[in-house]
């Protein structure tokens, strides 16, 4: 079974943005999404309930609402560990650049997924993939982005939510 998994993160209520990435996933047909965090505010969970294929995702630094995200979207984690068709994942926020950098030294994941930044990228350390999908928000960087993971062909890219363009790709 071919399985994608869409990744998101930093939304922070901008809702047509949300709207956005929701479209795009579900027009990939991804099997899950991933959030990174900074969802903000529960409200986003209207927008988010569109997604046809499930949703996990951890608190960001601006989630202050968490017992509303956590009784609306089920976010109750800062870190996630995930088993993915054989791969070994793990989702944080990021506001910690040595804890990020210490799960990408430590070598235990094939992929950390990390936001806060608002800046897309992917990086190789040693064996590990850190992903960041940038902002779905657009609000720092101008550019709403999303990644998606497809387990199969062992690949990831970041794309341009407006313009369909990939910003970013590499295979694991």
């Amino acid at each position: 079974m071919i399985m994608k998994v869409g990744i998101m993160s930093d939304t922070h209520d901008n809702l047509s943005a949300i709207r956005l990435a929701v479209e795009f996933f579900n027009r990939e047909g991804v099997n899950l999404v991933l959030h990174a965090g900074d969802f903000v505010a529960p409200f986003v969970a209207k927008e988010l309930s569109n997604l046809k294929a499930p949703l996990k995702g951890v608190f960001g630094n601006n989630d202050g609402e968490r017992e509303g995200l956590r009784e609306k979207l089920g976010i109750k984690d800062d870190i996630l560990t995930l088993n993915l068709d054989g791969l070994k994942v793990v989702m944080l926020h990021g506001t910690d650049e040595r804890v990020v950098e210490a799960f990408a030294k430590s070598q235990l994941y094939d992929i950390v997924i990390r936001g806060h930044t608002h800046k897309y990228g992917i990086q190789e350390v040693g064996r590990t993939i850190v992903v960041n999908p940038g902002e779905v928000c657009g609000y720092l960087t101008g550019i709403k982005s999303v990644a998606l993971l497809n387990t199969t062909e062992r690949e990831v890219r970041i794309i341009n939510l407006k313009t369909g363009e990939i910003l970013g790709i590499i295979s694991l």
